[in-house]
């Protein structure tokens, strides 16, 4: 599986971001998707993640309620809608695929995309 992310960028306090992260090889329906970041100088850790399905979602504690994770099989594509963005969600996001559940654990998305910059001014 290779996996794409885009729409990273700079955005004010109080925006909006929708990030997407496309999939080519294996068929994408069968993974379990997630979200993570890295803010520099900090360890990666974990933002969001979705089932093969979709039906089940799971968020790290800090995004919950502003950020939304979603997944369309048809296009191969998961998505992170994020709202009232704050400069402490500054960071590279990664896109993961693993396994067809929800899971917070890194080690069990054997494949990353890139990374994308998100940039939230004060």
């Amino acid at each position: 599986v290779q996996l794409q992310a885009s729409g990273g960028g700079l955005v004010q306090a109080g925006g909006s971001l929708r990030l997407s992260c496309a999939a080519s090889g294996p068929p994408f329906g069968s993974y379990g998707m997630g979200w993570f970041r890295q803010a520099p100088g900090k360890e990666r850790e974990f933002v969001a993640a979705i089932s093969w399905s979709g039906s089940s979602t799971h968020y790290a504690d800090s995004v919950k309620g502003r950020f939304t994770i979603s997944k369309d099989n048809a296009k191969n594509t998961v998505y992170l809608q994020m709202n009232s963005l704050k400069p402490e969600d500054t960071a590279v996001y990664y896109c993961a695929a693993g396994g067809s559940f929800v899971t917070t654990t890194q080690a069990m998305y054997p494949y990353w995309g890139q990374g994308t910059q998100v940039t939230v001014s004060s």
